[in-house]
């Protein structure tokens, strides 16, 4: 007992380097928590955008783990060829296992990489990678952050949920952007008539409630096809709504064609449907179909 109390102090006596070392390392994560914080004081200041705000912010954080692992490494390993050489040594060792325990991880921060540097999509794009759609509201080394559409709700609108997605899945999921490139989607309203409606009268009102609502976004998306086409092999040669014809059992289906922003699809479809339905029932001889059973008697001719 009496001789494993001097060998406990004389253990746990602090070397003057370490001391020095974990005072460094103190008053550096003070420093940039400072620094951090003054920035992002700074920066709220300066604008309101929240888009911008939290740019910068990342900006910031990116910034500063760059200059504490730099010093960090500077502390500890001290910037002597000898020290480089053992801390190499030792680093290549930790690096092969890890590489193995943490292959997730790694993936996850080769798909952070990805983004910074093919920004396949940023801060409040409409994606959908995998199962999961949604806006992106924040990225992060490890993961970025969807605010869920679609699921049980209709017409791409949001569920109110959030959704935490690996950057990882990137590398490995197909990823399709709503707000890159085109920035416009096309959407169908399938309209039901019966063979007995004047389907032709139906469809030139159905053309010209489509193009009501679309003569607006028209002009822009010609603008918006010639920028896409510097980057895309985009070509659309015909941008204006249409109707298109076919049968289906019930009646003759007039589906609408036409383009609508990703976020406003289902108030576009309802105000569609809003002026069909007002334009039917004005309209004589067009009546909307829907499931039906029809029976015919064949009449029999007797001789005598």
């Amino acid at each position: 007992m009496y001789g494993i109390t001097p060998w406990l102090q004389a253990s746990w006596q602090p070397q003057p380097e370490r001391v020095f070392q974990l005072i460094a390392t103190g008053v550096l994560c003070l420093g940039l928590w400072c620094v951090y914080r003054l920035l992002c004081h700074l920066i709220w200041r300066r604008t309101d955008d929240v888009k911008q705000r939290y740019r910068w912010r990342k900006s910031v954080v990116y910034a500063m783990w760059t200059i504490g692992s730099v010093g960090l490494l500077i502390i500890w390993l001290g910037v002597a060829p000898e020290s480089m050489r053992s801390a190499g040594t030792f680093l290549g060792l930790l690096s092969a296992g890890l590489a193995i325990a943490l292959r997730d991880l790694i993936a996850d921060v080769a798909g952070w990489l990805f983004l910074v540097w093919r920004r396949p999509f940023t801060m409040g794009d409409r994606i959908e990678i995998g199962p999961h759609a949604g806006d992106v509201i924040d990225i992060r080394v490890f993961q970025f952050t969807l605010l869920e559409i679609g699921n049980w709700v209709d017409a791409d609108q949001s569920t109110g949920r959030i959704v935490h997605v690996p950057n990882g899945r990137i590398l490995t999921d197909t990823l399709a952007n709503y707000s890159r490139g085109f920035q416009y989607i096309w959407d169908e309203v399938p309209v039901l008539v019966t063979f007995e409606s004047d389907w032709k009268k139906a469809k030139a009102l159905l053309l010209e409630i489509a193009n009501h609502h679309a003569e607006s976004l028209t002009a822009s998306a010609e603008e918006r096809v010639k920028e896409a086409a510097k980057r895309f092999l985009i070509q659309y040669t015909k941008l204006t709504p249409t109707v298109y014809t076919s049968v289906r059992e019930s009646g003759v289906l007039l589906t609408i064609r036409f383009l609508c922003e990703p976020r406003r699809r289902r108030g576009s479809e309802e105000a569609i449907w809003e002026e069909i339905l007002t334009a039917f029932e004005k309209a004589p001889g067009i009546e909307l179909a829907y499931p039906t059973q029809r029976f015919f008697t064949a009449s029999t001719n007797t001789r005598e």
